[in-house]
């Protein structure tokens, strides 16, 4: 039996095929568990399972940032009115919406926490921030993922594009 050059190399291009996808589809699995998240998550935890979370529709200005988590209802993205496009476009069948936060916070870190999976903007100062750190996991009753963002003394906004879920419960905390 004999095996031609153009045969090794679409053998070897199939392997390479295999192999890469099976990487991508390995790294594309989330940590699962309470447990996997990069930092201790029980206070952001807590505030997103707060039986008195307040409850705001898309669109409606903060005061100050809560002392505990909130209740925000989303709609399509076509009816969201979001301030600014997200920077991830949200996908067909998904929810969008906002909230501003009025009065400035004190400079500092924040996490900004999710109980569910959602693409995040924060827009300050007409810019989006990016996240100093993430940390994600499924399977944790409660929260999807956490972020941290390094926020000036000035009013922002909060974006959620990209829900499955037409309301997500979120926790603005400052940083320990």
């Amino acid at each position: 039996m004999r095996i031609n050059a153009r045969g090794q190399i679409k053998s070897s291009l199939v392997a390479l095929l295999f192999i890469a996808l099976a990487a991508q589809a390995l790294a594309a699995e989330e940590p699962s568990g309470c447990d996997k998240f990069k930092w201790p998550i029980d206070r952001e935890r807590a505030a997103l399972t707060a039986p008195d979370r307040a409850r705001f529709t898309s669109g409606h200005e903060l005061a100050t940032i809560p002392p505990s988590g909130i209740v925000l209802a989303l709609v399509a993205p076509n009816e969201a009115r979001l301030p600014m496009p997200p920077e991830r476009a949200p996908k067909e069948g998904t929810f969008a919406g906002f909230t501003r936060l009025k009065d400035p916070p004190k400079a500092g870190v924040y996490t900004i926490s999710l109980s569910a999976g959602a693409w995040v903007d924060v827009i300050q100062d007409g810019h989006f921030l990016k996240p100093k750190a993430f940390s994600g996991a499924t399977d944790c009753d409660g929260i999807r993922k956490t972020m941290k963002y390094e926020l000036a003394a000035s009013p922002f906004v909060l974006q959620i594009s990209g829900s499955k879920d037409e309301q997500i419960s979120i926790a603005i905390l400052p940083s320990e």
